[in-house]
């Protein structure tokens, strides 16, 4: 099974082997079990449910793994190549009551608006997908009596720092120095959110969902943990991705200038997909019910412009400019608030759990997967 062909982009392939063969997982946890992911056409959720079935076949685990999908179409698509080796495609749409057929030991919870623009555009489209869609996959978390389960929520649950979170980060010399003073976040420290902006439609919802799913581990003893992932980018990404990590990766691709629509001071974290899958998996088996983890790799810390400028210094050839173009309402694009965070990870890495791509690998990984698309 070693010479296998999962993905025919290779980068994309050697993360799904990179997964499959990590050391962080206790895999025998998973031997001759179900698990369900939703959000399995998204980014991490398609990338869990195809290392997952790697790792099954690798491993010969006979795990079986079901992808919640509203689309069959866009799940065979996308998921068809893993069809044979255990991955099960079940329709349905988390806004309504999630029905499966059979056991379910296991469930990922990843289903979400993650468009900025659709935060602004379709606020009530969002807390409604957020709410009613975890509270149905927490209703049958219940019913099935499942081992584990973890819900996807976001660093944008912290909001904007309290300034007392603020301190120096004497040690990260390659940050400009404006941005050295940053907030140190863990899982306890929260910001500010304004909840009548509508661009806290995102964040606001990922809190209540969170809070959610603590009342369901306190009151009916359901199993679920929540992971706070850090932007999260890598292989395979949609080809119509807009994020801004996309955008930076095309503009040096087809060398164009990279366009900021803000003066790039905000600062945080970032996570490559095969260190977020891990985190996620490994927070599954080995986190305590009822409590978050921040997944993040506080190594890639950077100002948006700062990214910016370490990708028009790695790749020259290129020539790429760094170009502003701020409108007077930057809102429209939905942007979160400007802040500087350093998302901690320690709570994640006591459970034996470590980032290992660096931010320009992140890049170098992201583009090569682009162009073998």
């Amino acid at each position: 099974m070693a010479d296998k062909i999962w993905s025919e982009d290779k980068i994309l392939q050697e993360d799904l082997e990179r997964i499959a063969a990590s050391e962080m997982i206790d895999w025998e946890m998973l031997r001759d079990k179900r698990i369900l992911v939703t959000g399995a056409t998204g980014l991490i959720g398609s990338l869990a449910a195809r290392a997952l079935v790697c790792a099954s076949v690798k491993r010969s685990l006979n795990l079986q793994v079901a992808a919640l999908v509203r689309s069959p179409e866009k799940g065979k698509a996308m998921l068809g190549a893993f069809l044979e080796d255990g991955l099960e495609l079940v329709t349905g749409d988390i806004l309504s009551p999630v029905a499966v057929d059979g056991p379910v030991d296991y469930i990922l919870h990843g289903a979400s608006v993650t468009t900025s623009k659709d935060f602004v555009d379709h606020p009530v489209e969002t807390i409604l997908t957020t709410l009613k869609g975890t509270e149905h996959l927490l209703e049958l978390a219940r019913q099935k009596q499942v081992m584990s389960m973890v819900y996807f929520s976001s660093m944008e649950i912290y909001g904007v720092p309290d300034a007392a979170s603020y301190m120096e980060l004497g040690r990260r010399q390659d940050v400009p120095g404006s941005a050295r003073m940053a907030a140190v976040l863990r899982e306890a420290d929260y910001g500010y959110i304004d909840p009548l902006q509508v661009r806290s439609s995102y964040s606001e919802g990922k809190r209540m969902a969170e809070g959610l799913c603590a009342a369901y581990a306190h009151e009916y003893q359901v199993p679920v943990k929540m992971v706070r992932l850090a932007q999260t980018f890598g292989a395979g990404i949609p080809k119509n991705e807009n994020r801004v990590f996309a955008q930076f990766a095309r503009s040096i691709m087809e060398g164009k200038d990279i366009v900021l629509h803000t003066d790039g001071s905000k600062a945080h974290c970032y996570c490559y997909t095969t260190d977020a899958v891990l985190g996620i998996l490994t927070v599954l088996l080995r986190g305590t019910d009822g409590e978050a983890y921040n997944i993040s790799n506080e190594e890639t810390y950077s100002t948006i412009r700062g990214m910016a400028e370490m990708l028009i210094e790695k790749y020259p050839q290129s020539g790429s400019r760094l170009v502003f173009d701020i409108p007077e309402d930057a809102n429209q694009y939905g942007y979160a608030p400007t802040s500087r965070m350093l998302i901690c990870s320690e709570k994640a890495r006591a459970l034996g759990w470590r980032a290992q791509v660096t931010l320009p690998e992140m890049f170098e990984r992201l583009m090569g997967s682009m162009e073998n698309s």
